[in-house]
């Protein structure tokens, strides 16, 4: 047995320097920086707090929102934007200036306040759109009946 691993013995050392170069090649071939996937698209979901179904004219209703992403991406920026189709009002983030329809405004956080208030005495209809910068959008619809 002993003369027959002698006599294959260089072989044997050729086999696993094969081995090896192949295995390396293998090894260092697959982490091509090329292929690696880093995701940053995750996309989100938003909930929103109840809110009444009635409001008067002059009142201001609160809306809270919170911006919940599936993955976490430092980069990720959020925005919105709003359209009133139906009665008349104001949105606005906070003490900020209301909105105004169509444009697009950054949103500081994933957690906020809108207060819309009733400039009308019929019903009011409106949709906020919310985007993050990787073209990922959510619609929310509000209705508000009149209480006058």
């Amino acid at each position: 047995m002993k003369r027959i691993f002698d006599n294959n013995k260089p072989r044997l050392k050729s086999v696993w320097a094969l081995l090896a170069v192949l295995l390396s090649a293998f090894l260092f071939t697959s982490c091509d920086k090329d292929d690696l996937e880093i995701q940053q698209n995750f996309p989100f979901e938003v909930s929103v707090m109840p809110i009444p179904g009635e409001v008067a004219n002059g009142q201001t209703v609160e809306i809270r929102i919170t911006i919940q992403p599936t993955g976490n991406y430092a980069n990720t920026a959020y925005s919105i934007r709003y359209f009133q189709f139906d009665g008349t009002g104001t949105l606005q983030y906070y003490s900020e200036p209301p909105y105004l329809p169509n444009d697009l405004y950054p949103l500081a956080s994933t957690q906020f306040r809108l207060y819309y208030t009733s400039t009308s005495t019929v019903s009011q209809s409106f949709d906020v759109w919310i985007s993050d910068n990787f073209g990922n959008e959510k619609q929310l619809s509000f209705d508000f009946n009149s209480s006058d």
